[in-house]
């Protein structure tokens, strides 16, 4: 003699022909398009841990000495993998720029400050009564050649930041000419 089928909560028999609403093929398209509504249809941005940042921050310590020691090439490559692990790091992609003009990689180099400006613009339109993101959004504008758009952003910062000491000592101190003059600024900073 057969038993009758008890459920797992040995409650009463089970159905085996019975089909879980939620494995039915409606519901699996619905969940689909609920989640595409709800998430939206960009791809999610990848978290960086502080582990990664923690890893970035010692891969560009070791950057700086091969600077000293004028071995562009390892800060080069050492630079690129910090910026391919915190790639909304400004800096990074801005010093690595700097490595690759030093070694006559024009392209790279504009590639590598593009990505700098658009991580400062991120962080500008993150923290919006911020004034640091937008003037470090000026000195990229200037390595990239765009003296008219970094003065563009200079006014738009003078005139969203009007209290602002760091923006009323950029512009009252005309830095943005200073900087585009000094012999330092002049070697890792690409023509129009």
């Amino acid at each position: 003699m057969k038993e009758p089928a008890v459920g797992i909560d040995g409650a009463g028999p089970t159905y085996r022909n019975w089909t879980h609403p939620m494995k039915t093929p409606a519901f699996v398209v619905l969940a689909v398009l609920a989640s595409l509504v709800a998430g939206g249809c960009k791809p999610k941005t990848k978290e960086i841990t502080s582990l990664q940042r923690k890893e970035a921050a010692s891969l560009v310590s070791e950057a700086q000495f091969a600077l000293q020691l004028k071995d562009y090439a390892r800060a080069e490559g050492l630079l690129a993998k910090a910026a391919a692990l915190c790639p909304d790091n400004g800096r990074y992609w801005v010093d690595l720029g700097a490595m690759q003009v030093r070694q006559g990689k024009k392209e790279a180099a504009r590639a590598a400050y593009k990505a700098g400006l658009a991580a400062y613009e991120s962080d500008a339109g993150a923290n919006p009564k911020e004034s640091k993101a937008v003037l470090l959004q000026v000195y990229v504008l200037g390595l990239l050649g765009r003296v008219d758009d970094a003065r563009a952003a200079l006014k738009r910062a003078e005139k969203n930041f009007p209290e602002d000491r760091a923006v009323k000592a950029f512009v009252d101190g005309k830095q943005i000419d200073k900087m585009l003059a000094d012999p330092r600024f002049k070697e890792i900073a690409l023509g129009p």
